[in-house]
């Protein structure tokens, strides 16, 4: 059962490893419909927590190195996700394979740099341009136990243009991104108003 939030709306936990730009949207975003409870990293000293402190949303750090297998890690994130009770947890910019006991507990809400299922992985955006493909964008998606294979909520397409590089095609493939992972959670949010409460 989620926990509502002291304002009574649904909460969502975030994940990131870098700088939290798609958290920033969700924390600027108008009638999200829910509040961000938590923020966590795989890593310390990251603009993404600097940016949940600022908003005095509490963080938490789980590294893969501080625990004795990657099935340890997973664990320990899964018992520090419980903690808060998300309706969602949203992976946003999160570099890490989430595994069976965090997936097994939670619903979880990724953003992919490519319309998949073309250019799963870690390198999309290179891989996009690499393959000549004329059209690409982003996709938000259930995660699953596959890379990048969960059922896909919506996408937003972006033209390659001449001339373009790796950087500068993921610039605007992430101003799409950020549009759209608000206007997910948005959608999801509203969806949560319309159940009754599970009690």
């Amino acid at each position: 059962m989620t926990t509502p939030t002291p304002a009574g709306r649904p909460g969502i936990v975030v994940l990131v490893s870098g700088s939290g730009t798609n958290l920033q949207a969700l924390l600027d975003a108008p009638d999200l419909g829910c509040d961000v409870v938590a923020v966590g990293a795989d890593r310390d000293g990251i603009e993404g927590l600097r940016r949940a402190e600022r908003a005095g949303i509490p963080t938490f750090v789980c590294r893969v190195g501080d625990h004795p297998s990657r099935a340890d890690w997973d664990l320990a994130l899964a018992a520090e996700l419980a903690g808060y009770r998300p309706a969602v947890v949203v992976s946003a910019g999160f570099m890490k394979i989430l595994g069976p006991a965090v997936l097994g507990g939670h619903r979880v809400v990724n953003t992919h740099p490519a319309l998949l299922p073309s250019f799963p992985g870690a390198h999309a955006v290179r891989d996009a341009l690499a393959h000549g493909v004329r059209v690409t964008g982003c996709t938000c998606h259930w995660v699953d136990a596959g890379v990048d294979t969960g059922p896909i909520i919506d996408q937003r397409a972006v033209r390659v243009e001449e001339g373009d590089t790796e950087e500068s095609l993921h610039e605007r493939i992430k101003v799409l991104e950020r549009d759209m992972l608000v206007d997910v959670v948005r959608a999801l949010a509203a969806g949560w108003k319309a159940e009754p409460d599970a009690g």
